[in-house]
């Protein structure tokens, strides 16, 4: 019966993302459509005639009403027909999931591990020496995270340790799935800076968290068993601060996304947010749609398994499922 429930649950979650998806994309075919500027102008350059502007606009099927171009280009997107990007003269499905995906994902996930691996210890501190001075610098360094825009903290990390130091480099990649050692090297920075907002989001969540458990019965009773502190608060206590944590982490996700786009300008990564900035200033829609479209999905897709996580994460959900 249980079974039957989650796979249920589980067929209604993906019907809603698929609905979800579709509606991304009619909204954002619609807004580049109406953007300003003419694609087929940038692909011919300043000097061309009329019947090659006329022919070239035929064949991009940009003559066709707009309803029919969504689904032309709808049907050939779901078959992995993204065509080819006419600045780089490559296929966008491999531009974009062969190449460009893989460094926003890395990038994001080691932001990600900085984040949890500095916010968490620093919620942990600031809730169990609360208004000392442990707290107020914890939460200091969680307030500045939140802070600084990670345009404004990149700049700011390039002038110290890559120009005034020279400790990292400012700019290129290296995947570090290659040459670990150098690509970890060239994303240090771009992951602090991209890390340092979840960071100070990740230590307010487990503060607050933590505070509402540490004078819960079942946590005074370890104390009372003669339980050491750290297994009372990492064991018992932070058991409890998962669920918040990971619903953050999956609601946020949008935010660190958002992030990564200025991330990857600043230090000139090949991600998806440069090659949407790059797309965009090139009016190649069909690049900025393909971006569009893998952005909502990993959106949509985390959030997915962060709502079927908690059952795992909290027993009370699985015992009302049977």
């Amino acid at each position: 019966m249980a079974r039957a429930r989650w796979l249920g649950q589980t067929a209604g979650a993906l019907a809603q993302t698929a609905l979800v998806l579709l509606v991304v994309s009619v909204i954002s075919f619609s807004f580049l459509k109406a953007t300003p500027g003419d694609p087929v102008t940038v692909m011919l350059g300043s000097d061309f005639s009329r019947d090659s502007y006329d022919k070239l606009y035929h064949d991009l099927g940009l003559d066709q009403p707009l309803p029919v171009q969504y689904g032309r280009w709808l049907a050939d997107f779901v078959q992995g027909n993204w065509g080819l990007s006419y600045v780089s003269r490559q296929d966008i499905f491999e531009l974009a999931i062969h190449q460009a995906l893989p460094v926003t994902l890395t990038l994001a996930g080691l932001s990600l591990l900085i984040a949890l691996a500095a916010g968490v210890p620093l919620g942990v501190a600031a809730a169990l020496r609360r208004n000392s001075w442990v707290d107020l610098l914890a939460s200091g360094a969680a307030i500045g995270g939140n802070a600084f825009p990670s345009f404004y903290l990149g700049v700011v990390l390039i002038w110290l340790f890559s120009v005034s130091l020279g400790w990292f480099p400012s700019m290129g990649y290296v995947s570090p799935w290659d040459d670990p050692a150098t690509g970890l090297w060239h994303l240090a920075l771009p992951a602090i800076t991209l890390g340092a907002w979840y960071m100070g989001l990740i230590a307010s969540v487990t503060r607050t968290s933590l505070l509402d458990v540490l004078d819960q019965p079942y946590m005074m009773a370890a104390r009372a068993r003669g339980e050491p502190m750290w297994r009372v608060v990492w064991v018992h206590g932070m058991r409890n601060v998962l669920m918040p944590l990971v619903t953050v982490i999956g609601l946020q996700l949008g935010g660190m996304l958002r992030g990564a786009v200025m991330t990857e300008v600043v230090f000139t990564l090949p991600g998806l947010g440069m090659m949407i900035t790059t797309a965009v200033q090139t009016r190649e829609y069909g690049v900025v749609q393909a971006g569009i479209m893998i952005t909502a999905l990993l959106f949509i897709g985390v959030n997915f398994l962060v709502d079927r996580t908690y059952a795992l994460l909290d027993p009370r959900l699985r015992n009302h499922g049977r």
